[in-house]
């Protein structure tokens, strides 16, 4: 239990400062710099695959050689020192750069990390769930952070870049601790043996493919600035990471009562909701439901993988990759359509794909019974 609080605090602090980037990077390109959200959509896409290309290697060598925590420390060591150069960026290629560095560092330790948790004596949905609370209430911190600088300071370029900087505090926090975590090392060598995990990774390969479609909160930020100006636009991002804070460990114990699968298929259900009520500006809903299919798919997808893999690190490793490759270029195209056929378009193709995956899972699933044991 003692990796599992150090793990939640490592998460808190951590995601403290990514929210402090995340909250204020999408403003500070399309509105300080001037570029158009085409390249917030390439920004987000390359950041995206690096992300979760090089999870699937780093999950495969921390089973292949029984280790975990030198790839946390290594990650989180890079992640804590590169927001704060943010501070100097002149350009959106320079956001890619840091972006896409600070995602590496997550790429090296995230499915470790998950793979750590799995390790805990209890209950999985209860585990993620506890863990995924800490985490988003991190997020939450660091969007109230960028909520108060703006609020005093003002929206001037100059206090973007100081939230930068800041963000340099909470990361050394999360280094110091993750010295404390207890790594259970293996005695022997694991190879990965992609027959004891094919089914699952076809599965996951399925249920990923409605990243796709998903519009990501970097692109619900710039909406809501449309609507409400940068000032109030981190308000917005605490009620999001509120709501995923007090549904968190819920949701983990709904899914030990009637399976991952279910909560899956309402999570989508939530972001039609949240995409619909965007559609609408009505910018509350649009963030509670955001916030609600966050929640739930991560929780869902991570105690599927917890309770079926045999190679849990790499295969959360490959969920991470799918995680890459539909989630990057789904960012990038719908970055596209957004910047050449404005925000309406992007809704009808967004809302329609993942409504066609919301009637396939269903027949799928539940008719066909393909995953039985949830």
């Amino acid at each position: 239990m003692k990796n599992l609080y150090l793990l939640g605090a490592i998460s808190f602090f951590t995601d403290m400062a990514s929210s402090m980037i995340t909250t204020t990077f999408p403003l500070f390109l399309v509105f300080v710099l001037k570029n158009g959200v085409d390249k917030l959509g390439v920004v987000i896409g390359i950041a995206t695959f690096v992300s979760y290309f090089f999870r699937v290697v780093f999950g495969y060598l921390s089973d292949r050689y029984g280790i975990k925590k030198p790839f946390l420390i290594v990650g989180y060591v890079i992640s804590a020192i590169s927001k704060p150069f943010f501070y100097f960026v002149t350009s959106w290629k320079g956001i890619a750069f840091l972006r896409s560095l600070d995602r590496f560092g997550k790429a090296l330790r995230s499915a470790p990390k998950d793979s750590l948790l799995s390790d805990i004596k209890k209950e999985k949905g209860k585990v993620f769930g506890f863990h995924k609370m800490l985490d988003v209430a991190g997020e939450m911190s660091g969007a109230l952070i960028a909520f108060l600088m703006f609020y005093i300071l003002g929206t001037k370029e100059d206090v973007f870049r100081e939230i930068f900087l800041l963000t340099l505090i909470p990361g050394i926090i999360a280094v110091i601790l993750t010295f404390f975590l207890e790594d259970r090392k293996v005695a022997k060598k694991i190879s990965f043996d992609i027959k004891e995990d094919k089914s699952l990774i076809f599965n996951l390969i399925f249920i990923t493919f409605s990243l796709f479609f998903v519009l990501g909160d970097s692109f619900f930020i710039v909406k809501a600035k449309e609507s409400v100006g940068i000032l109030y636009v981190p308000l917005f991002l605490i009620l999001m990471n509120f709501i995923q804070t007090v549904f968190s460990y819920p949701i983990g114990l709904t899914i030990e009562k009637i399976g991952f699968l279910k909560v899956f298929i309402f999570s989508l259900f939530s972001y039609l909701s949240a995409i619909f009520f965007l559609k609408l500006n009505n910018l509350i809903f649009a963030f509670v439901f955001l916030g609600i299919f966050l929640v739930s798919f991560f929780n869902s997808i991570r105690v599927f993988i917890s309770k079926k893999a045999k190679n849990r690190g790499t295969v959360f490793g490959m969920f991470y990759f799918l995680y890459a490759l539909f989630g990057g270029i789904g960012s990038v195209v719908l970055g596209i359509i957004w910047q050449k056929f404005g925000f309406a378009v992007v809704y009808f193709y967004s809302f329609t794909g993942i409504l066609f995956l919301i009637v396939i899972n269903y027949f799928r699933i539940y008719r066909n019974k393909i995953l039985e044991g949830n």
